[in-house]
């Protein structure tokens, strides 16, 4: 008797102690207090071509460098995800002169590069005489100083920029300009090559550990981040960026534990892959919306395309209602202007042009294009309508809204061919005008400025007029609104903006695609925000007994 009890104490005992520990490991893996530890493993569509950030200009380097608020690098202030307003980040105040002329900002003290060099006023006149330098591949930045007559340093950690007339957009152009350190980048070398765009030293909580060509860009915790005494603090010890260019190997990848994270997701697979209970035990799914729109553009140069009515004939062609529905699996929405439909710019009263391949028709016959002579081809002035489509080789969206279109035009009597090219020969020829008519997507900040892509002077070489748009109104409707300070204002000026757009149609404005991402459970702190890139890794943490890695 006194053995059976014994062994029943002995067991007892085991079981307490291990009800405690697996007490204290639950408790560890479900606390609502963040802790620091792991990695994160996430996709990158494909490798930056530079992590200078001044002379990048894809969202592969920023995704590295600045995340939401400031990975690699950091600028002066911020935009609060949740308030959608600016935050202190290397300035820690500011002031602006009642004229909007004058700002003054006053930096952190302490604020080092991952060098250990001080970060000083010198450091921002370095970079904003780089931008302006046009020996500097930095055109996409400058056209947001232009107005900036004089640069003062007031002493190390105060700075005054002047502007010669009142813009809205002067005070984020600045509190957002990419910042270098002028003691990595001031040596004589060729700032455009500079060896420090494959290894940046920046001043942010994650310095740059490593690039693999080909392969992934590793960044990790710096423990001596200067935010850490502002209670600026992150969790995550490494944030590899993995290249894989290919959705479905991604996927295969996220599948099989080897990411942790996978964004921009194929609508297909979101819709039919990952819904499965295998999939959602081991992944949270987001889907969300950021200031994005696709486009059709159609090259105002071209004589099939200077008339709205054409353009607007165009848009009626296609089924966008359709075409989200069918190839986007739903997860978009159809628009009818450049303004983020989810912002109070957007005017929700503007409908889209509906498809109505008959009022195309007519639209085409009333801007004089008839099959003059019989052949089934409609004609102008002599001139056959017939032209090139160009799109991005590989882009799966592009390539079905091709096809659905040239069928559509067919049976209208208008000749399309598909020209499908490489990335860089896609957007070169893009840059330079050299096209019909092609298909890509704008991504762009909340602050709405509409004079890089919209005003008729950026219609020249170095312009995002692709499309060569040019409307007197417009044109001084997007002026008024980087003078105007008053919100409500300026949603009236954008509101009247839309409309023009919507008559006269130089995109086919098709849909903003909803922003897909699944995340592995283990990792808390998960958030969506409107602003791009839509998640904000410094936040995200993962319980002790979850992590994955050391």
């Amino acid at each position: 008797m006194r053995r059976i009890f014994d062994r029943f104490h002995f067991n007892t005992t085991l079981a307490v102690l291990f009800l405690a520990i697996f007490s204290i490991l639950n408790l560890s893996a479900f606390s609502d207090e963040p802790v620091r530890g792991d990695w994160l493993i996430r996709r990158l569509q494909a490798e930056p071509g530079t992590l200078n950030p001044i002379v990048a200009s894809d969202a592969y380097e920023s995704r590295v460098n600045y995340g939401m608020s400031g990975q690699v690098y950091e600028t002066l202030v911020y935009r609060n995800p949740r308030t959608l307003k600016f935050d202190p980040l290397l300035a820690e105040s500011w002031e602006e002169s009642p004229d909007h002329l004058i700002h003054t900002f006053h930096l952190r003290k302490g604020v080092k590069w991952h060098n250990g060099q001080p970060f000083t006023t010198a450091d921002i006149l370095y970079s904003y005489e780089r931008i302006m330098d046009p020996r500097v591949q930095a055109a996409h930045l400058r056209s947001y100083f232009k107005n900036l007559k004089k640069v003062a340093i007031l002493d190390d950690i105060t700075m005054q920029f002047t502007f010669s007339k009142p813009d809205y957009l002067s005070f984020e152009s600045i509190g957002g300009m990419p910042i270098v350190a002028k003691s990595v980048f001031d040596d004589g070398q060729d700032f455009n090559t500079h060896p420090a765009g494959r290894a940046p030293v920046g001043t942010g909580p994650y310095r740059f550990k490593r690039w693999k060509t080909g392969q992934e860009i590793v960044i990790e915790r710096d423990p001596n981040y200067w935010g850490e005494v502002y209670g600026r603090k992150v969790y995550l010890d490494q944030i590899v960026f993995r290249f894989v260019p290919d959705p479905t190997t991604a996927l295969q990848q996220l599948e099989a534990g080897e990411l942790d994270m996978m964004t921009r997701i194929l609508q297909i697979h979101w819709a039919k892959k990952l819904n499965s209970k295998r999939f959602t035990r081991k992944f949270n799914k987001y889907e969300y919306y950021v200031p994005t729109f696709s486009y059709i553009g159609w090259n105002s140069r071209r004589p099939y395309f200077s008339d709205k009515r054409v353009r607007r004939a165009m848009t009626q062609m296609i089924d966008r209602e359709k075409f989200v529905e069918k190839v986007l699996y739903g997860l978009g929405q159809v628009i009818s202007g450049p303004l983020f439909f989810l912002s109070p710019y957007y005017d929700s009263s503007i409908k889209p042009w509906p498809y109505d391949p008959e009022a195309a028709k007519r639209l085409l016959d009333e801007a004089g294009w008839i099959d003059h002579d019989g052949d089934g081809i409609r004609d102008k002035d002599g001139v056959q309508f017939e032209f090139t489509f160009s799109t991005a080789a590989g882009s799966k969206n592009a390539e079905k809204i091709a096809t659905l279109l040239k069928e559509e035009l067919q049976r209208a009597g208008v000749v399309m061919n598909i020209e499908r090219l490489e990335w860089a020969l896609f957007i070169e020829k893009t840059q330079k005008k050299e096209f019909d008519a092609n298909t890509l997507s704008w991504i762009s900040p909340w602050s709405v400025d509409l004079y890089q892509i919209w005003h008729s002077s950026s219609a020249g070489a170095n312009g995002s007029n692709y499309t060569s748009f040019k409307n007197k109104e417009a044109d001084e409707i997007i002026e008024q609104l980087r003078q105007t300070f008053d919100e409500e204002q300026r949603i009236r000026l954008c509101h009247r903006f839309h409309r023009i757009a919507h008559e006269e149609q130089p995109y086919t404005f098709m849909y903003t695609g909803a922003e897909l991402i699944a995340v592995d459970k283990r990792f808390e702190g998960v958030e969506t925000f409107k602003l791009r890139p839509g998640y904000d890794l410094l936040e995200w943490w993962s319980p002790k007994a979850l992590q994955a890695y050391p």
